[in-house]
């Protein structure tokens, strides 16, 4: 099983550069469950993709505009949203932000291949 270490502390997680004007920071994980954090810069795109994962996320600061399946809201500090397995879902950054994701399983493709 794969699995982080028991404490994360935010100055020794590295940010990755994912897309243009999006940092991500990988968290706690094990193969049921993995915590992210995405730092969007404006007008920076989480482009339209789908995956296997159960996805969850809060908005910890920013606005966004986001699309999940067919519907688009405008989402902001305070809020979240739930994405299921294979409904595709992206977003455009209005105000810069920070969101916090959960999915389960863990995202293989966020770690570093052993």
């Amino acid at each position: 099983m794969r699995q982080s270490k028991e404490f994360q502390f935010e100055n020794e997680v590295p940010w990755e550069n994912p897309a243009p004007g999006i940092q991500r920071q990988v968290y706690g994980y094990d193969d049921k469950i993995m915590l992210v954090k995405v730092k969007f810069e404006k007008d920076a795109v989480g482009s339209l993709h789908e995956h296997h994962h159960s996805q969850v996320t809060y908005v910890e600061s920013g606005v966004f505009e986001m699309t999940i399946g067919e519907e688009k809201r405008v989402i902001k500090t305070g809020d979240g949203y739930y994405v299921p397995s294979h409904v595709i879902h992206g977003c455009v950054c209005l105000k810069p932000g920070l969101l916090v994701d959960v999915f389960s399983p863990l995202r293989e493709d966020f770690l570093p291949q052993p």
